[in-house]
């Protein structure tokens, strides 16, 4: 279960926690425990979550425009309809995390890892996706065109309405 602390710390604002984040940077800060943690809705826009621990996290709708989630662990996360738009999921561990109908325009998903993970609906519009790895992903209904899938692993993805 989420650490109570640092839930009561990023409900308090991203001021606050950014500050936190910079002025404590042990291990407990560099990798907060977010793990089964309910942000539903929460407005999390450019909270820096990077390195977090959010396997199991329900942040459906939530806003997490330009948030830093770099090798955040979101296994299993339920990011439906969430708003990621611009934000840094770098080497992001996404597996199996439902991200049905969420916004992830502009995203930088560079060497992230959404093998199993639901993006039917996704918008992947301006995404950056070098070296992501999509194997055995749910496609259905993404439009690709116009994404550079240069050194993307699509490897038994499956969305046979996809554009590529």
């Amino acid at each position: 279960m989420a650490n109570q602390k640092e839930l009561d710390l990023l409900s308090s604002g991203k001021t606050v926690w950014n500050k936190w984040r910079r002025e404590y940077p042990d291990v407990q800060a560099l990798e907060p425990d977010l793990h089964c943690a309910d942000l539903y809705k929460a407005d999390l826009r450019g909270v820096d979550l990077h390195g977090a621990d959010l396997t199991e996290a329900n942040l459906q709708e939530a806003d997490l425009q330009e948030a830093d989630l770099r090798e955040a662990d979101l296994r299993n996360a339920n990011l439906r309809g969430a708003n990621l738009s611009d934000a840094n999921l770098l080497r992001a561990h996404l597996h199996r995390a439902d991200l049905r109908g969420a916004s992830l325009c502009h995203a930088n998903l560079k060497e992230a890892d959404l093998s199993n993970a639901d993006l039917r609906g996704a918008d992947l519009d301006g995404a950056i996706l070098g070296k992501a790895k999509f194997d055995e992903a749910n496609l259905s209904r993404v439009d690709l065109s116009g994404v550079n899938l240069h050194k993307v692993d699509m490897r038994g993805a499956v969305g046979t309405e996809t554009k590529a």
